[in-house]
């Protein structure tokens, strides 16, 4: 198997985050150009965003939290060559429920939708982590 198979999603992910970056980046500016916040209390971080800029600034916060866990994982897969079919298609997995919780996220930010596919990640995540640990000491 290619490696560069493996490490894609890892990729995808990076991008996914600098994306939601920008997102929160055009979205504060909007909020800042719409006298909706004032730019000397946004450059001391005493403010409180409109809603439509903290839910990407949250969904950006979000991408360097359980998304580590992936992002230690898939090193370690290549590094041990304990990695298969079945890695790269969980990996995939994974990464389009990141990339669907962010999209709830940033747009309607309905918790009855974005929790599900928050918790479809983790459930991947945690089992990438056991089918990784049980090949490497088994």
């Amino acid at each position: 198997m290619d490696i560069r198979m493996v490490i894609a999603p890892l990729v995808a992910q990076a991008f996914l985050t600098l994306v939601i970056l920008f997102v929160m980046a055009f979205r504060r500016y909007r909020a800042v150009k719409a006298n909706e916040v004032k730019v000397i209390d946004a450059a001391a971080s005493n403010i409180s965003w409109p809603a439509y800029a903290s839910q990407a600034q949250r969904s950006f916060a979000n991408q360097l939290e359980t998304p580590v866990l992936f992002y230690a994982l898939v090193p370690m897969v290549v590094l041990t060559k304990t990695y298969d079919t079945l890695f790269v298609v969980m990996a995939w997995a994974w990464f389009a429920s990141r990339l669907a919780h962010s999209w709830v996220h940033c747009t309607s930010n309905v918790l009855s939708l974005r929790f599900p596919t928050f918790l479809v990640g983790v459930s991947l995540l945690v089992a990438m982590w056991i089918i990784f640990a049980v090949r490497l000491f088994a």
